[in-house]
């Protein structure tokens, strides 16, 4: 293979010169099939990402992660403190399965699915072709002196950026806080919740220094998943690659030349066109092989397919493929890496679906009051107080709810309630309760008791708590 034109070109960046200053990005515009389908996938996740704090199921926000109050809404399903088991197990299969596609796929997460580059390539840089025009153009503007051309063009493009991230902090707070709060935001005015105003106007500056200026450098620099690319990649993972045996040749790549035998003279099909160096989003060649700044979003396949089409030469030069692959024709195959990965991602798989139907609507805790010990009563009673705190997970009212003593034979008294309350939607119940059982019941000094929660004669929920009573001496 032939040595590429930069021998550095593995020790640094392709957005950084010699100099250590930034090299400004100009894509060219991408097309073709890949992109086509990138389209039709970003425009989805958009909608999804853009709608899903404003869809309700069973009155449920479909995704919420409100931190401030420990509530979570994951696909309409709501998770609260009690439920922190069931999100980690979630986030941790979700880390599995990026694992798994990364040993299997490459950094193909980056290109098709990260919202930072579906908001940079489909919806920041097209409104950046649409008043700046190509690459070309951009280049020549960017060159520009400061005239009243520059200055409306540039403007007007800065002008929309800063909405459209105003736009993405407001979806964004709507996550964080409930889409209903939000919206009551709105409707009481800006100035009526300042803190919350302020909060917006710092995501708002976030969201436009990363799409407006830092751009690409987040995948580059800031993003913790391209760094494990090198840890997870390997030769059998399928990259977005360069055909090398094929592009490279006997004698190496050449600029294309009418009516020339090109493999009689021993060159490769790669015509030296530099067409998938510059509609790169992050600027790099990716004839120098697999790269940190890569993010697998295709466009150099494209690019790459148009130009080969035209001078009448097979299509592939860069495609989807492994290094295997590419050296030795090896198809893919599942390896024993990926197999481990997929066993563990199914049993994490299944417990959480185990877990999720376990899981009551109702959460019961009750505790014995701290500092309390007992209370010894005529006819050889002990009593205990305890606190109960029942925690709603639903989105309608439960009525009707009581507390029963199900292991030992006692009475069970509530304070300040009769002997049946209810427990608000979303919401939680609770107070103090007397248990009397008798001595004869009790079996040493620490006693484990069995408490339900029925709504009506339904039993819901049950829990446990410890019973102190007089310790025996044999």
């Amino acid at each position: 293979m032939e040595t590429p034109d930069n021998e550095n070109f593995r020790d640094s960046i392709g957005t950084i010169t010699e100099e250590g200053k930034r090299a400004w990005v100009f894509p060219k515009k991408p097309s073709g099939k890949f992109y086509k389908y990138r389209k039709w996938v970003s425009y989805f996740l958009l909608a999804f990402l853009l709608l899903s704090p404003f869809i309700k199921i069973n009155g449920n926000q479909f995704l919420m992660f409100n931190v401030l109050e420990r509530r979570f809404n994951i696909f309409g399903f709501p998770f609260w403190p009690q439920d922190f088991h069931l999100f980690v197990i979630s986030m941790l299969i979700g880390v599995v399965f990026i694992t798994l596609f990364t040993v299997a796929f490459g950094r193909i997460f980056c290109g098709w699915i990260c919202p930072q580059t579906i908001f940079m390539e489909m919806v920041f840089r097209r409104i950046e072709y649409w008043i700046e025009g190509d690459r070309n153009k951009q280049r020549k503007l960017a060159r520009q002196k400061w005239d009243a051309e520059k200055i409306r063009k540039k403007g007007l493009k800065l002008f929309i950026f800063l909405i459209i991230s105003f736009v993405i902090a407001n979806v964004f707070l709507a996550y964080l806080i409930g889409s209903d709060k939000l919206i009551q935001y709105i409707i009481d005015g800006p100035f009526s919740h300042i803190s919350t105003l302020i909060s917006l106007l710092i995501f708002t500056g976030v969201f436009y220094f990363v799409f407006a200026w830092f751009r690409e450098q987040v995948c580059i620099i800031a993003c913790p998943y391209g760094r494990l690319q090198g840890v997870l990649l390997d030769t059998k993972s399928i990259v977005v690659a360069y055909d090398h045996k094929r592009g490279e040749g006997e004698s190496g790549r050449k600029k294309f030349r009418k009516n020339e035998d090109r493999a009689a003279l021993g060159h490769g099909d790669c015509i030296d066109c530099l067409q998938c160096v510059h509609v790169c989003p992050t600027g790099i060649d990716i004839r120098n092989g697999t790269q940190l700044e890569c993010v697998n979003c295709t466009a150099c396949i494209d690019e790459c397919d148009h130009i080969m089409e035209n001078i009448n030469l097979p299509k592939g030069l860069i495609r989807y493929a492994s290094e295997e692959n590419i050296e030795n024709k090896a198809p893919f195959k599942l390896t024993a890496r990926m197999k481990g990965y997929i066993a563990v991602l199914s049993i994490m798989v299944g417990l959480l679906i185990g877990m999720l139907f376990l899981r009551n609507d109702i959460e019961a805790r009750v505790l014995r009051l701290p500092g309390q010990l007992y209370e010894h009563k005529e006819n050889n009673i002990i009593s205990n107080v305890f606190t109960y705190k029942l925690v709603n997970k639903t989105t309608e009212t439960i009525e009707d709810v009581s507390l029963k003593l199900m292991s030992h034979k006692g009475e069970l008294k509530l304070v300040s309630t009769g002997d049946e309350f209810v427990v608000p939607s979303q919401g939680l119940a609770e107070g103090t309760l007397f248990i009397e059982i008798n001595n004869s019941a009790l079996s040493g000094d620490r006693n484990k008791i069995k408490i339900g929660v029925y709504q009506g004669d339904e039993l819901i929920e049950t829990t446990t708590a410890n019973f102190l009573g007089p310790r025996s001496y044999k």
